[in-house]
Formats: C-alpha cells, structure tokens, sequence
C-alpha cells in the first residue's frame, strides 16, 4: 500500500512539474491559475490517461506501425493533454501550434526526468533512515 501510495504520487508530481515547466518555456502553453482547482483535476486526469493510454497505445502501435514504439511517451503525452485541454474543466489551455508540437515534448521529458530522479531521492533518504536505524540498534547490542 505504502509503495503504491508513493508511486501514485511521484507521477501526479511529474506531472505537474512537466506542465509548469512547459507553461514556463511556451507562450502558448497557459496553465489558468486563477481556476487552480482545474488545474489540480487536470493534474489527476493527465495522470490517468498517462497511465491507461501509454499500453494501449503500446500495444495498437506494437500491431500496425511497429515504428511508433520508440515515441509512446510522446503521443501518449499528446493525447492525454488533448484530452485534458479539451475537457471543459478549466486549468489549462494550448493556443498555439508550437505549443502544440513542443508542448508534450518538453512534458514527456520533465515527467521521464522527474520519475527517474524521484524515487531515487526518496529511496536514498529511506536507506539512510533504515541505516541509522540498524546502526543504532548494533550500539544497543553492544552495550548490553
């Protein structure tokens, strides 16, 4: 529970670190933060459709175009913002056709980054805690 918990929300982080960035770097790229409540909905939807559209995307491209496989982070991360943009929840806009073509590239990439990066920052600071912890109980023993 506590590690699916933890993955859960390592990709809903991703997730929003890659849309702010992209938000940042994109003129057209507009996270509407006066509706922050849509963006945090458009944050949980993106995530999902992350999750269920990367294997099914993987899998039709892995039957009719074998040569798509290496960019299903890409198109499933256009796909999901689609979705998300055209979802009449608010939060977040893309208005122009760079956006539209860098947008996903440059979320694809911080979301990779940051589910890589992540984990191993929190694991690091477990094994520490998990260190110090049998460290201390060996000196306990020790001094009995």
């Amino acid at each position: 529970m506590g590690l699916f918990f933890l993955r859960t929300l390592i990709f809903l982080a991703s997730s929003a670190l890659g849309l702010i960035v992209a938000d940042l770097l994109l003129s057209g790229f507009l996270i509407e933060w006066e509706h922050w409540w849509g963006f945090v909905i458009c944050i949980v939807i993106f995530t999902v459709l992350q999750s269920l559209l990367a294997p099914w995307i993987t899998s039709m491209a892995n039957r009719y175009a074998p040569v798509l496989l290496g960019g299903i982070g890409i198109i499933s991360t256009f796909v999901a913002l689609l979705v998300v943009v055209l979802l009449p929840i608010g939060g977040l806009r893309i208005s122009d056709l760079l956006a539209w073509i860098l947008g996903p590239v440059i979320v694809w990439l911080v979301t990779a980054v940051c589910t890589v990066v992540l984990p191993l920052l929190l694991i690091k600071r477990e094994v520490r805690e998990a260190a110090a912890t049998a460290k201390a109980a060996k000196a306990a023993r020790r001094a009995r």
